[in-house]
């Protein structure tokens, strides 16, 4: 068959023309189409995780400009998490901070919504971001500048405007209720909230991105040690989660995660009360801890800085399980 070169030279043009026509015509989502679109997974998030879900919101509006940025459309990427040496899934390769680097693609956009809120969750790095306040999300945008999440030295400065001018805050105190706090956060002082530091704080409460904790002052007779890296307090006499928390400006509910116990659960006499998230794993010399006798899971993670969760799941054990005397359980 004789082929008509010009015939098939327009042809090629053609679909070149219409390909960049459609591509032009896709509908472009608005700040308040993506946030109408993914407040309720935020919010979700926030009671599942506890991050704020102003800053989820945020992140995403900024990471994938409202949905429609290139690892957002082609990779459901929304929040820019680079591959990393543990991810194990697809990839695309997308030019950032510096060329051809490799970025996380997900099948849907909640799957990636859903590794945002593990990754914050689960890296030693952000376990600071989690002493504030799930309504403080200057402190939130701050903390995760200062941890290294972006390179973008406005980072937090651009989050917090984010979150402000489109009133994400409300989703921090009601979730989707927004009728009925709208008018309730319209009468808070506009002025208070941006009287407080735009900018990264220096010295004193800086969080250390090299050993990932906040230097927390002894005071009112306590005296903050450190086990594991990780910073915790041994009570008084008459002393409560509540009343800790207050002293050294602990979201409670945090306080009682940090710890292991369920909320409203009465301190220990001596018992060790961590103001930090606990590691993953002791990361000390020893290897193992011989259990004494009546002791439990819970103790020894208390004694070593260690979550339960992780203790229990190393040593295949349930996490309230009771250790007999002599039992060797595994710190790493």
């Amino acid at each position: 068959m004789k082929i008509d070169f010009r015939t098939l030279l327009l042809a090629v043009v053609a679909l070149t023309i219409w390909s960049g026509v459609a591509a032009q015509s896709r509908v472009k989502y608005t700040t308040e189409e993506y946030i109408a679109r993914w407040s309720k997974i935020a919010v979700e998030h926030q009671e599942k995780y506890g991050i704020p879900a102003s800053i989820t919101l945020a992140q995403g509006i900024l990471e994938s400009n409202n949905g429609n940025g290139r690892l957002a459309v082609e990779a459901n990427n929304h929040f820019g998490i680079k591959c990393k040496k543990d991810w194990t899934g697809p990839s695309i390769s997308h030019d950032d901070d510096a060329v051809g680097e490799c970025f996380r693609k997900y099948h849907s956009a909640e799957e990636s919504f859903e590794d945002h809120a593990n990754y914050i969750d689960t890296q030693p790095r952000y376990d600071s971001l989690f002493r504030h306040s799930e309504t403080d999300y200057a402190a939130w945008a701050r903390g995760l500048k200062a941890a290294g999440y972006a390179t973008d030295p406005q980072y937090a400065e651009k989050l917090i405007r984010i979150i402000e001018e489109n009133k994400l805050y409300i989703y921090d105190r009601g979730g989707n209720a927004l009728d009925e706090r709208v008018a309730e956060v319209e009468k808070v002082d506009s002025q208070v909230r941006r009287e407080q530091p735009t900018t990264q704080p220096t010295g004193e409460g800086v969080v250390d991105i090299d050993n990932y904790t906040v230097t927390v002052n002894p005071h009112h007779g306590y005296a903050v040690q450190m086990v594991n890296g990780v910073e915790y307090v041994v009570p008084k006499a008459g002393d409560t989660f509540e009343k800790i928390a207050s002293l050294f400006d602990v979201p409670v509910k945090k306080l009682y995660k940090f710890n292991d116990v369920a909320f409203g659960a009465a301190l220990g006499e001596g018992e060790r009360v961590f103001l930090q998230r606990k590691q993953k794993q002791y990361i000390g010399s020893e290897l193992y801890h011989t259990a004494e006798e009546g002791e439990t899971l819970r103790e020894v993670a208390q004694r070593y800085g260690v979550r339960v969760a992780k203790l229990a799941a190393l040593n295949r054990l349930s996490s309230d399980a009771a250790l007999h005397e002599g039992q060797h359980v595994k710190l790493r």
